[in-house]
């Protein structure tokens, strides 16, 4: 049998490389005759470049940086040289996954470390940026980013602002931009599609995970409100709202402001990328998962759009979840993981323990 291994990230304890690596070790071991491919899926989500890098075979590159509150972290990026782009994920240097629950600050963390990355990418001809916007730790705008490709922010005496200050938004009074800034455009990768502002937006979807609690995300949403003003009336654009501007605490609000940016959606850029449509017509089985399957997972989530092509091509696919909502959907068998209790401090070795124990128990091809 064709068994094609394509599981998204298990959101904070197993990513989808690992839930990959541990399904075809059990298949091989369990059924030694099955023919296995394996693809972990990204769907925008945490990691989702890094499989890209994997996947498409590009070169590593490895380099220095600093995480979402200025600490140095060593981390990677791929590049494609003959294309001039590279993939590099937010929460590789400014991931929230860094940082501790008493290091969240959305007043002071900060992109600056993926625009350190993106900047070290110029020396070898980069022009174009797929960037992932899953996992980031911060709500800084892009403002980040821009400092570190040569954007200044300054106060109102005229000085520079610098990286990781507290409450960078209120104190941002003027923009300056280097001559020397480069020639970039930018394909963002992302898992949601809201916009920044308002109720469905960054500030009161994701904050309360950055740490940007009810009691300041008022005065917060006010001053972010001011920042984007100043970037827009510096760019001379009239600014609109766009989906997917939620994501990653706004980081296309501020880059769309100076620099071309197409916006992705889904798994369905991953998906031409890697050819899953090709795979899925020469595949018998389709093996998939992800931390819980719910209704946000219909707004493009891997796991879902892999269902609409497995569909499409009368394929049996199966799914590895929490929860039962997935049970409401056309998948060929679900296999419940019971539930985890993350305020234990081994959460993701138990995650690991009992994905293990579910497959041998429930999986059979």
């Amino acid at each position: 049998m064709k068994v094609l291994i394509a599981p998204n990230a298990f959101k904070g304890t197993l990513s989808a490389s690992e839930a990959a690596r541990i399904l075809s070790e059990f298949i091989e071991k369990k059924y030694p005759a099955a023919s296995i491919t394996s693809i972990p899926i990204g769907d925008g989500g945490d990691g989702t470049c890094e499989l890209l890098t994997e996947y498409l075979d590009l070169e590593k590159v490895g380099a220095w940086s600093l995480d979402a509150i200025g600490r140095p972290i060593y981390t990677y990026y791929g590049l494609d040289k003959a294309k001039k782009t590279i993939y590099l994920d937010v929460s590789s240097a400014s991931g929230i996954t860094h940082l501790g629950v008493n290091e969240l600050n959305p007043r002071v963390a900060s992109t600056f470390g993926t625009g350190m990355l993106i900047k070290d990418s110029i020396k070898y001809g980069v022009e174009n940026v797929v960037l992932g916007l899953g996992g980031s730790a911060s709500v800084d705008l892009g403002i980040g980013v821009l400092q570190a490709v040569g954007f200044e922010f300054l106060d109102q005496l005229g000085r520079a602002i610098l990286p990781f200050s507290d409450h960078l938004l209120s104190k941002v009074v003027h923009i300056q931009r280097s001559p020397k800034i480069p020639d970039l455009s930018f394909q963002f990768l992302c898992d949601v599609n809201n916009p920044f502002f308002g109720e469905n937006g960054a500030i009161a979807v994701f904050g309360p995970q950055k740490g940007l609690g009810e009691d300041i995300a008022k005065g917060f949403e006010k001053d972010a409100k001011k920042a984007v003003d100043l970037l827009y009336s510096k760019a001379r654009m009239e600014f609109k709202d766009l989906p997917g501007f939620g994501a990653a605490g706004g980081i296309a609000v501020g880059v769309n402001a100076f620099f071309p940016i197409q916006i992705n959606f889904g798994a369905s850029f991953f998906f031409d990328q890697v050819k899953m449509e090709k795979t899925i017509a020469d595949t018998e089985l389709i093996l998939t998962g992800e931390g819980r399957f719910d209704g946000q997972s219909l707004g493009g989530k891997g796991c879902y759009e892999l269902l609409q092509l497995a569909n499409k091509y009368s394929k049996p696919i199966e799914i590895i979840t929490s929860g039962n909502e997935a049970n409401n959907y056309a998948f060929q068998k679900v296999i419940q993981l019971p539930d985890l209790d993350f305020s234990k401090p081994d959460f993701k070795n138990t995650a690991k323990d009992q994905f293990r124990k579910t497959i041998a128990t429930k999986l059979r091809i």
